[in-house]
């Protein structure tokens, strides 16, 4: 999978996960999610973290590693892109 279609199905699965109501396209990819405009807090990062482990296999655990993968949706896509490969 190509890294703009990750990008594209983390942002449909935040907006999913989080039950924000707006569309993928609104999420600008290199915006922070964490204190962002999607106002994300510690339970959307703990639900974006578990779905990434089931979708992707990868595990991101701990405050500090979801803080850094969580920096944006580029960030987040690098990480599993890296780790799963």
């Amino acid at each position: 999978m190509d890294i703009e279609t990750l990008k594209q199905d983390l942002k449909v699965m935040i907006i999913e996960e989080c039950d924000k109501d707006i569309e993928p396209d609104e999420i600008d990819s290199d915006a922070p999610l964490i204190q962002g405009e999607l106002d994300l807090d510690s339970l959307d990062v703990l639900q974006i973290c578990m779905e990434v482990k089931n979708r992707y296999g990868v595990r991101i655990e701990g405050n500090t590693a979801a803080r850094k993968a969580l920096k944006s949706v580029t960030t987040l896509a690098e990480v599993i892109a890296k780790e799963s490969a």
